[in-house]
């Protein structure tokens, strides 16, 4: 017998539990006498056998949201002040060797510390990083203030800002064993906001050095710069003229006037080796 829909009628009689448990998904015997199902705050027990869901498990899992300290999956050690150098000896001809360190390249505008600096970490044989505080003053670009407008207080405040920037680059590099050379033009008669300001921002591990070629260099090669880092010739020797008072600062200094660039990034190299040997006082 059927009904309207055309699905079978339970038999009446003996087979009728049978049909029953063929016709409700049951593939075991029948449930105990008196059970009644999960009660309304009970979760239904999942069938077993070839149709049961999977249980995610292994690989799998959902993933545990990332810690808070962590950048991806590279964890970062705090960034300190740099330690003064311990003194050493390189071995001979190796010029600071496979040392970790933090340098800072003082010169004028036209003195190529940013090329010299570039080739020095480029030719190492140990991870350096170059961090030139001219591209990091110009990551402003609305609001940016140019000093060839004028020296004015917002100018003075982004090249603070710029020169912590850099500091703290620099501390984290070093962190991650990767030594930085950071350039500026210092001038010997601000201490504040010089070399006393980079003191503070990376530490007193950081080894100063001065590129200082003659005047007439210096003037050669603001000529070919363009843009807002060509500054006018009296700028130039204005600058010039104040950086002479690192002579006899016991910085050490480099006259590259007839150096190119990769004779004077070994020159640096060399000087930078007696400086972790005997490390200047400043």
């Amino acid at each position: 017998m059927q009904h309207a829909a055309g699905a079978p009628l339970p038999p009446n009689g003996p087979g009728a539990s049978a049909w029953e448990a063929q016709h409700s998904g049951q593939l075991g015997p029948p449930p105990p006498q008196g059970w009644a199902g999960p009660g309304p705050h009970q979760a239904p027990v999942p069938p077993s056998g070839p149709h049961q869901a999977p249980v995610p498990s292994g690989p799998h899992q959902t993933p545990m949201p990332p810690s808070p300290d962590t950048t991806g999956h590279v964890q970062l050690p705090p960034g300190g002040p740099v330690p003064l150098p311990i003194p050493t000896v390189p071995p001979a001809e190796s010029g600071t060797g496979s040392a970790t360190l933090a340098v800072l390249l003082i010169g004028p505008a036209g003195a190529g510390k940013t090329t010299v600096a570039r080739h020095w970490a480029s030719s190492r044989r140990v991870p350096t990083a170059h961090v030139s505080l001219d591209d990091v003053r110009e990551w402003v670009c609305s609001g940016f203030a140019d000093p060839q407008s004028g020296w004015n207080d917002q100018s003075e405040a982004q090249y603070r800002l710029a020169r912590r920037t850099c500091g703290f680059a620099a501390r984290n590099f070093l962190a991650n064993g990767i030594s930085c050379i950071l350039d500026d033009a210092v001038f010997p008669d601000r201490p504040v906001v010089g070399l006393g300001g980079w003191k503070r921002h990376v530490g007193p591990g950081l080894l100063p050095v001065v590129l200082l070629p003659g005047l007439e260099i210096v003037l050669e090669r603001n000529a070919e710069r363009s843009g807002n880092r060509r500054l006018s010739d009296e700028e130039v020797a204005g600058i010039h003229g104040r950086m002479a008072g690192w002579y006899g600062s016991g910085l050490p200094i480099i006259d590259n006037s007839k150096y190119d660039v990769e004779t004077t990034a070994r020159i640096l190299d060399d000087v930078l080796a007696r400086a972790l040997t005997s490390p200047p006082a400043w």
